[in-house]
């Protein structure tokens, strides 16, 4: 049929919607249908970064789910703007960009499309995210210096921070950043040339290079941009030739004042093995950390998500994410998709019952009451005949590190505190070691059965009080 069925294709989003909402964005709703015709679910989009995006990440998500509402094996081809239904559909060799990220001197917006189509990224290695934009990044106190930089430095390229090295854990906006600058570079001057690739590569590329003699081309690519933007720096660690060269890389871009932005776990001075002069060369410019962020940050982070996703997230339910989980932006977003798959799977909307059933939330206290980590204590010290005193002590004997390891797993559980001012408040330990008694103890009441009724009636205690307390 040449016209589609206008009701095949609501149940379709909506069968991705329910089985893949991590994938959803909010623009799917702009998603045209064209045609159903020769087993083929024909869709098109009207911006070639959706049409990206589709291609890259939702192409199984959609055919699954045309298949299971169809009852019949459809294939499902996504038509950019530029593609006509007789013809396939064009591929793009540009990673996608975000619509209207940047403005033109005269400060006009430039769409994405225009950058997308006229700009010159070196990203094969390293897909662009249409998410990573500075407007979809949180900003927060554990942030502030880095974004504040990588904002100057989309503005004025290869003359505000020259480096810029940007470190922290894993999972806290990082790469967001290098995105999120090298999207802006590209929107204010698409004629720019920027390399973006994961330290990995560059490492890959030089050896292959030398083995097939062919280090001028190499050279060339690396040399011949407007700026290098390389993920993950610290895994040149203990790689004297290929330190060389990246030496030698990083003065030639320098010397002819070309943007280097520069990502690690660690900062420079505690990379391991790493040489002394490109320490030295890496805090040329502006090093900058990124912490953990704080529970309004983590709030904020879990709201912003849910919108980009396209999803109405009520705020105790951002406020429980934000609580549970603040280790990293990752563990946020994965709880958000997991909380989004229970409530499809229960057929509700995405309420606090459904969060704290995907969460594993157990009992909570009566409304308006709150859990301190001075209830906690008192519960289970009495319960263990221990005191404070020896929990916040360096003794490991059972029968101080068992009850240690249940306070910080119930602080875990019904505090704010992260996990370093958690171990902080038990005797200055640091927050592997609270995560490792979160673990053991969430471990153990699945597989000790005693244990399990022993942490169920210290729930209840520690709940009692805090509602008499609240009373």
């Amino acid at each position: 049929m040449n016209d589609p069925d206008h009701t095949i294709w609501p149940q379709v989003l909506e069968q991705v919607r329910a089985s893949r909402p991590e994938l959803c964005r909010q623009w799917f709703e702009e998603i045209e249908p064209i045609s159903i015709d020769a087993g083929s679910l024909n869709l098109r989009v009207h911006q070639a970064i959706h049409h990206q995006y589709l291609q890259r990440e939702c192409a199984e998500a959609f055919k699954d789910a045309v298949q299971a509402v169809t009852g019949h094996l459809v294939v499902v081809r996504f038509f950019g703007p530029g593609d006509t239904v007789d013809q396939k559909p064009q591929k793009s060799q540009q990673e996608p960009v975000e619509e209207h990220i940047g403005v033109s001197e005269n400060g006009a917006p430039i769409s994405a499309e225009a950058a997308f189509s006229r700009g010159r990224v070196r990203g094969d290695e390293l897909a662009f995210s249409p998410d990573y934009t500075f407007d979809n990044f949180v900003e927060g106190p554990n942030n502030r210096l880095a974004l504040a930089a990588a904002r100057a430095i989309a503005q004025n390229p290869g003359k505000a921070y020259n480096p810029m090295f940007i470190h922290g854990d894993v999972g806290l906006g990082k790469t967001h950043l290098l995105q999120a600058i090298s999207l802006q570079v590209l929107a204010a001057n698409p004629d720019a040339t920027i390399l973006y690739i994961p330290c990995e590569a560059f490492i890959t590329r030089f050896m292959e290079s030398v083995q097939a003699g062919e280090m001028s081309s190499f050279r060339h690519y690396f040399r011949d941009v407007d700026m290098l933007v390389i993920d993950d720096i610290h895994f040149l660690a203990k790689l004297d030739r290929t330190q060389d060269e990246f030496f030698h890389t990083f003065n030639s871009l320098y010397q002819s004042n070309r943007q280097i932005i520069l990502s690690s776990d660690l900062p420079p001075d505690e990379i391991p093995h790493l040489e002394n002069r490109l320490v030295s060369r890496f805090k040329w410019g502006l090093v900058a950390q990124i912490d953990a962020p704080d529970y309004e940050t983590r709030v904020a982070i879990v709201r912003q998500k849910a919108r980009v996703r396209g999803a109405d997230v009520p705020d105790d339910v951002a406020s429980l994410i934000a609580s549970r989980i603040d280790s990293n932006i990752r563990e946020l977003e994965g709880a958000l998709t997991k909380i989004q798959v229970q409530a499809q799977v229960a057929g509700s909307s995405l309420n606090l019952e459904a969060a704290r059933a995907a969460l594993g939330v157990k009992d909570e206290p009566a409304p308006g009451a709150q859990v301190t980590i001075e209830t906690i204590v008192d519960v289970v010290t009495d319960f263990y005949s221990v005191t404070l005193s020896s929990l916040q002590s360096k003794r490991r004997q059972r029968s101080i590190a068992l009850p240690r390891q249940v306070c910080m797993y119930f602080a875990r559980q019904y505090t704010r505190y992260s996990l370093e001012e958690i171990g902080g408040y038990f005797g200055g330990r640091d927050h592997t070691t609270v995560l490792h008694a979160v673990r053991t103890v969430t471990n153990h009441r699945e597989s000790d059965a005693e244990l399990s009724k022993v942490l169920a009636s210290l729930e209840k205690k520690i709940n009692g009080a805090a509602s008499s307390n609240a009373a």
